[in-house]
């Protein structure tokens, strides 16, 4: 294995890694921001230093899997990628264009935090099975389980949302 191969690969591990805590610290962030229903000076700085990680793990992710996926077209041809490989292709493409339509606020906030954490996990998740040799599955297997991620993901941040609304207007006891 090249140098130049090995680094990719590293990069792209990385960033997946550093997409995947720094995801999971915005909503955590988020939550906890919110959870008295104003997001003060201090919140928004901290949660704006995780968007910057967070910023920095999707350009390092995208040059990474681009210049992985153009080595292997280059050496082995278009009928080398797995279904783990467009998978995650497929992953990336919906965590740009989600952010990019929650940069513009056409995303509502209802979906748009939640369809990010699930695709970085979804990213962990394939980077995670894919030494292991598991990766056996089909497109179709593929999407239906990532669609089947995204609504829990929406679900869970949603549900922890209202729990957090109920608690704040006193439907809830502490």
């Amino acid at each position: 294995m090249s140098l130049y191969l090995a680094a990719l690969l590293i990069i792209q591990g990385f960033s997946i890694s550093l997409g995947v805590g720094s995801s999971t610290l915005a909503i955590l962030n988020f939550f906890s921001a919110i959870a008295d229903g104003k997001i003060d000076d201090t919140e928004r700085h901290m949660m704006g230093i995780v968007y910057v990680v967070l910023r920095l793990a999707m350009i390092l992710i995208l040059f990474s899997t681009i210049a992985l996926f153009f080595v292997q077209y280059q050496v082995a041809g278009p009928h080398s990628f797995s279904t783990l490989q467009y998978g995650q292709a497929f992953a990336l493409s919906v965590l740009f264009v989600n952010a990019i339509l929650m940069t513009a606020h056409v995303m509502p906030s209802t979906f748009g935090p939640a369809i990010q954490a699930g695709n970085w996990f979804t990213l962990g998740f394939l980077e995670t099975i894919e030494p292991l040799n598991i990766a056996h599955f089909s497109i179709l297997q593929f999407l239906l389980a990532y669609i089947t991620w995204i609504v829990l993901a929406i679900a869970v941040v949603n549900g922890a949302m209202a729990l957090m609304k109920a608690k704040r207007y006193g439907f809830l006891k502490p």
